[in-house]
């Protein structure tokens, strides 16, 4: 079985609550569970921690996502955990902070990595905030157990990438119609929020973006309008 586990507390130092801001209709983790929903997966569930799970149930029952309460600090564990629970063979780890994470891209990008047999697999070359990472359970379950690194424990993939001769890494360069590196639309800074925001009431029609359409506006906007929002 294939699980959608998208990762989101409420808890973030730079931006608290960033999650759960609003963009135009809904929440910026509502945004990036419709994005999800296309992704053809068995299981989708919110990986969450206990001080965030209250807040977030509503919004995941209302888009058909489960919730998963794991260790607040320890993400690695989280995952682990999860994994168990679902009975997932494959995990497309997406976070909370990308409302514009594409499913289009996702389903490309978890084809290729069943195909490879891979333990990783993500996309090179597409804006920042839009991919996802396709991982082997196995792998991580054998992370979780030999890890004792604070970095590998707090991002989940490091201990894989890290190791590249123990794993079967696939970091795909995305296909020129996609391809735009320059382009941002993580959510980490109120800065950030602004400049989506400004995205989403110029492409924004009801429906989540397509990578498409986002593509075609950076082109259109960088360096000149982006560049002189971001600076």
């Amino acid at each position: 079985m294939t699980g959608v586990f998208l990762q989101v507390r409420l808890d973030s130092t730079r931006l608290p609550g960033k999650a759960l801001l609003p963009l135009e209709d809904y929440t910026v983790i509502e945004q990036a569970m419709r994005s999800l929903k296309v992704v053809r997966a068995d299981i989708f569930s919110l990986i969450t921690d206990p001080s965030s799970a209250s807040q977030l149930v509503p919004l995941a029952k209302k888009w058909g996502f489960e919730i998963f309460i794991g260790d607040k600090e320890n993400v690695l564990k989280r995952f682990a955990d999860a994994i168990k629970f679902y009975a997932v063979s494959t995990v497309i780890r997406a976070t909370g902070d990308n409302p514009l994470v594409s499913g289009e891209l996702a389903n490309n990008i978890l084809e290729y990595h069943k195909l490879k047999n891979a333990d990783y697999s993500g996309y090179t070359g597409i804006p920042l905030g839009t991919g996802v990472e396709i991982l082997n359970s196995e792998a991580i379950l054998k992370a979780n157990s030999l890890s004792d690194n604070v970095y590998e424990q707090e991002h989940v993939s490091p201990y894989l990438y890290y190791r590249e001769k123990e794993f079967v890494i696939k970091r795909v360069p995305v296909s020129a119609e996609f391809y735009c590196p320059d382009g941002k639309v993580t959510l980490d800074t109120s800065k950030d929020y602004y400049n989506i925001k400004q995205i989403y009431r110029q492409l924004y029609q009801g429906q989540p973006i397509g990578i498409q359409n986002l593509v075609t506006w950076f082109r259109m906007n960088i360096p000149e309008e982006y560049y002189a929002l971001a600076q």
